[in-house]
């Protein structure tokens, strides 16, 4: 995979069509992967799976391993009699179909998977018990999650001290067998009916591509269980440092994450287990990942953990060969996809050399009047992923909108538009397919689009606006808008430019 000519869609779960709020798995994701394998379509991307954080961003989750329950399927529940036709029902959403209501999901969903915790049988409980022996993370991630429901929602180090230190709470991790023992079900559901998503998706010759996250939450199991392997101040529990971006493209004042920073050099000393462990379980659920931030494991910037905003902080060296080296040794041919974007440096250009894995080329990075930008299409090595826009970009209509006029008159040119109809939106955008042809015919092995460009959606349809919390996430769209899209077209330039093919390999 990687290796040959496909082409892909980025459509996140929460954005697939459904009756809950939320998209979810169902029979909506397999209609979604007809939908991509008419047209020729290779890869599905999405976000990652993780459980999101209180602004809805799966960037900054409570582990790096467990999948949102907002996704597990009301009607999957049924189907598997545990719970009644009017239990489901009571999911059903009665808001806007074109924005996620996460709020509702959430109340609604954990409600109903209570009731359907009580309807376990023994059959079921022993596949439970064979899960968790195959899945040793999740032992502890239950455990989190049931001594946070004691806590009342705290973060792990405002617990009680008995609580807060790991150790000494997993003593006692009989005390919290039953609510322990709802988050393992819960985890069982959600990954069992992925599962059969994407055995379907690969049995129609469509690959998922995954994202990781580089980082996780400080308020996560992760931290709680191994705090040595990050930056915490052994007496505090608190952060030393935390993570971010220095001023770029995207924000003028960098990006404060707030997330903890790794030990590497603890990391190292225990042969990168966690991250090895991190890496197979995505290859499990996933066939290609996706790491986000990738440029952190050459260096990564590093701030202050009283800090107002990520201007102030310094680079520090990361890992480099050292973790993949044993990554390697691991996963010889690992589909890995690095999220190179952002401030760049000749280290993070070594370390895609040595690495050999495709980096990422967006084409709205490229229109600079000024520069001859390795996003150009016409720069792009075969050995890259060539995205139309990612989760993090406005639309390309939205862009072109809101583009400086030498801006958007350089990159009409460079696409060939030479008609003053531009801002046409919608499935026929001239502009916008000219766009995506030049994407599509670029060298790059693979192309990607969202769906939202292929539908020509304004920046109203955006995933996400980085450094802006509130309002993102969001976005969701209907049966009817998938129908109306034009497959004729899509099937024309996958074909025309030698994209249409199958890239999982069933064999």
């Amino acid at each position: 995979m990687l290796n040959k000519r496909a082409s892909g869609v980025l459509f996140h779960i929460s954005s697939i069509p459904g009756d809950y709020g939320i998209g979810v798995f169902d029979k909506n994701c397999f209609d979604f992967i007809d939908f991509l394998a008419d047209m020729g379509f290779g890869y599905w991307q999405v976000l990652p799976f993780n459980p999101v954080d209180g602004a809805n961003s799966p960037y900054c989750s409570n582990s790096a391993f467990a999948g949102n329950y907002l996704f597990i399927s009301p009607d999957g529940l049924y189907e598997e009699g545990l719970v009644t036709k009017e239990d489901a029902e009571e999911n059903k959403y009665l808001g806007s179909p074109y924005t996620a209501d996460y709020k509702f999901a959430s109340e609604k969903r954990l409600e109903l998977l209570k009731k359907a915790f009580l309807n376990i049988n023994n059959e079921l409980a022993e596949k439970i018990k064979a899960f968790e022996l195959q899945n040793p993370w999740l032992t502890d991630y239950a455990v989190y999650m049931a001594v946070k429901d004691i806590e009342n929602q705290k973060p792990w180090w405002e617990w009680k001290s008995e609580h807060a230190r790991y150790h000494e709470c997993i003593k006692n991790i009989y005390d919290f067998e039953e609510q322990a023992a709802f988050w393992k079900f819960v985890q069982y559901i959600f990954f069992t009916q992925w599962k059969k998503i994407k055995e379907y998706a690969n049995s129609k010759g469509i690959a998922i591509i995954g994202d990781m996250p580089i980082y996780v939450a400080m308020d996560s199991v992760d931290v709680w269980s191994n705090p040595e392997l990050f930056k915490i101040d052994e007496k505090s529990l608190k952060a030393k440092v935390v993570a971010g971006v220095p001023p770029d493209y995207f924000s003028e004042n960098g990006q404060l994450w707030g997330n903890p920073i790794y030990d590497w050099p603890a990391m190292e000393k225990s042969g990168f287990d966690w991250w090895i462990s991190r890496i197979a379980h995505a290859f499990k659920i996933w066939d290609v990942l996706r790491i986000d931030h990738f440029r952190a494991f050459a260096s990564y910037w590093e701030v202050p953990a009283d800090s107002d905003t990520a201007k102030i902080g310094k680079w520090v060296d990361g890992p480099k060969m050292k973790l993949f080296n044993k990554v390697f040794e691991h996963f010889p041919n690992a589909p890995i996809i690095a999220e190179d974007l952002g401030v760049f440096g000749d280290d993070v250009v070594e370390l895609l050399q040595q690495t050999k894995f495709p980096g990422m080329k967006v084409i709205q990075f490229g229109f600079d009047p000024g520069s001859d930008s390795s996003h150009l299409p016409h720069n792009c090595t075969q050995n890259c992923v060539n995205y139309v826009g990612t989760h993090d970009n406005n639309t390309i209509l939205g862009w072109l909108w809101e583009a400086s006029e030498n801006e958007r008159r350089f990159a009409l040119d460079y696409v060939g538009f030479g008609g003053d109809n531009w801002g046409e939106g919608g499935y026929y955008s001239p502009s916008c397919r000219k766009i995506i042809e030049a994407v599509w015919k670029s060298s790059a092995n693979t192309a990607i689009i969202s769906f939202q460009d292929m539908c020509g959606f304004g920046s109203d349809a955006r995933m996400n606006i980085p450094g802006v919390p509130e309002k993102n996430w969001r976005f969701r769209t209907t049966k009817e808008t998938i129908e109306k899209t034009d497959r004729e077209y899509f099937k024309k330039i996958n074909a025309l430019y030698r994209r249409m093919y199958p890239v999982f390999d069933n064999e």
